[in-house]
């Protein structure tokens, strides 16, 4: 797979007459290579994947991290380097970029400390970005990609039940935000267990949990507080960072209320939210532009006389933010293959609704991956 992946790249940098690909985002580096559980943070210490045209590819990392690539990159070698020693990282960069009339980069996901190097090595003229290329290959997914989505997709409906059943009244956000932790964690290390031979890989879930409640209820991304829910209150929950399976993302996210609905203004408000979602399913099957589906549903929230929502949707993958998104100005065309978030949401001054799913494109429409209960009487705890 990670071989494949490689020559296609390398074939797309012939097409584009791109001599050299200096690759630091985390995400490509284990899309091309399957490397992965090294720093992940902006640390001082990079790692640099380099993929010539022609000729072996070369993994600069730290060498704090050497075993660890050893065990799991699938590259032609591997340069580590020390804090300290030498020219640490930049040893590897001149004999790499020699002779390379156009070096393909990450432009949004190179750490600074690399560009500065690069750019005193290579003129800018000599830069171009990579992007594009690394986009359209991770658009349509593999039949191993596609089974990670469906796993993704059982371990969020897994969190999403514990999440429900831990909301009560005279609960605090946190106790919600352990709970489905420990059933992500679990359901995930169920199915590593059962179809993967990968014994490294975390079963844990990522990321602070998203939640709001009460009066919080229209922070989109507040996280889960001590803060104690009542009777009445709104409850949003959303996934798209926590639900991270065999490293691949997805977005979820539904809005409950605990034991009745306070106040009834907020029915409308979810009603719309609900049927904004739906109009954008009902628009999304190959062959249709990316901003399409997100006018569908637009059209929708405006036409209750709501403002223009934010994007209806995004494609993730390995990443929590991929190509297409579904918005206006993406003209992308859907294809099967395709993994795909679509919200329904509508926010007012006092609360928001949002209402979540993943999808797989088909061939003559969607896969759900996610499956909750969406009716307002069924968002009632």
């Amino acid at each position: 797979m990670f071989h494949a992946r490689m020559n296609t790249l390398r074939t797309r940098m012939a097409e584009k007459d791109i001599d050299v690909a200096l690759i630091t985002d985390d995400d490509t580096v284990y899309y091309l290579t399957g490397y992965y559980d090294y720093l992940h943070m902006e640390f001082g210490r990079p790692t640099i994947l380099v993929v010539p045209r022609d000729g072996p590819s070369v993994l600069i990392t730290p060498s704090i991290d050497l075993n660890t690539a050893r065990s799991a990159a699938r590259v032609d070698r591997i340069a580590a380097w020390n804090d300290g020693m030498g020219e640490e990282w930049r040893a590897e960069l001149p004999a790499a970029l020699k002779g390379a009339a156009t070096i393909g980069i990450e432009p949004d996901h190179m750490p600074a400390l690399v560009r500065r190097c690069v750019d005193e090595l290579v003129g800018a003229q000599n830069l171009t970005s990579l992007t594009p290329i690394l986009s359209k290959m991770r658009m349509i997914k593999s039949t191993q990609e596609l089974q990670l989505a469906r796993h993704a997709g059982e371990v969020a409906n897994a969190m999403m039940n514990a999440g429900r059943d831990a909301i009560g009244d005279g609960v605090p956000e946190f106790e919600v935000a352990l709970a489905t932790s420990q059933a992500g964690t679990r359901k995930a290390a169920a199915l590593l267990n059962a179809h993967y031979d990968d014994a490294d890989m975390s079963p844990n879930t990522h990321f602070l949990q998203i939640m709001a409640s009460g009066e919080t209820i229209t922070k989109t991304h507040h996280r889960a507080s001590t803060r104690i829910m009542r009777r009445g209150d709104p409850v949003f929950l959303c996934f798209c960072g926590m639900t991270n399976f065999h490293r691949f993302k997805l977005g979820f996210d539904r809005t409950f209320w605990i034991g009745e609905m306070a106040d009834p203004s907020q029915a409308e408000v979810c009603e719309v939210a609900l049927a904004s979602q739906q109009a954008a399913l009902d628009a999304l099957r190959p062959g249709v532009t990316a901003e399409s589906v997100h006018a569908a549903y637009a059209e929708v929230i405006q036409g209750a006389g709501y403002e223009y929502p934010f994007r209806c949707g995004r494609a993730t993958g390995f990443s929590f933010l991929e190509a297409p998104q579904l918005v206006t100005g993406d003209t992308t065309v859907l294809q099967p293959g395709m993994v795909l978030a679509v919200d329904g949401s509508v926010t007012v001054d006092t609360f928001r609704a949002q209402i979540g799913d993943r999808f797989i494109v088909t061939e003559d429409g969607y896969e759900p991956l996610t499956d909750h209960p969406k009716a307002i009487d069924q968002l009632i705890l």
